[in-house]
């Protein structure tokens, strides 16, 4: 079974014992959570989509730890008028394990 889940604005196709990485979360590793803004189920070929979220279907999910993603650079120049910008970012991140998918 499988599931579209949304978190921060962003969308994520998982299924059990899948490891991703979500928007930093203040929780301690080893704790365990409920992410219940599903989408959509899809199990075989039956799929199950939500208006916007399907009622008491729920994603349980354990947090690994925290991180920081590597850094992105944007550069910037415009040319003939020496002007340029140069900005690096780096995502902060919980990497989370989905343990199971609740119809």
């Amino acid at each position: 079974m499988q599931a579209v889940i949304k978190n921060g604005g962003k969308q994520y196709k998982v299924q059990a014992n899948d490891i991703i990485l979500l928007d930093k979360m203040n929780l301690e590793p080893k704790s365990s959570i409920e992410l219940d803004e599903v989408l959509a189920l899809i199990d075989n070929d039956k799929i199950e989509v939500g208006t916007p979220t399907i009622k008491n279907a729920k994603v349980k999910a354990e947090i690994i730890n925290h991180g920081r993603a590597k850094k992105v650079i944007t550069f910037k120049k415009r040319r003939r008028k020496d002007s340029k910008t140069k900005r690096g970012f780096r995502r902060d991140f919980t990497r989370v394990r989905i343990l199971e998918i609740i119809k």
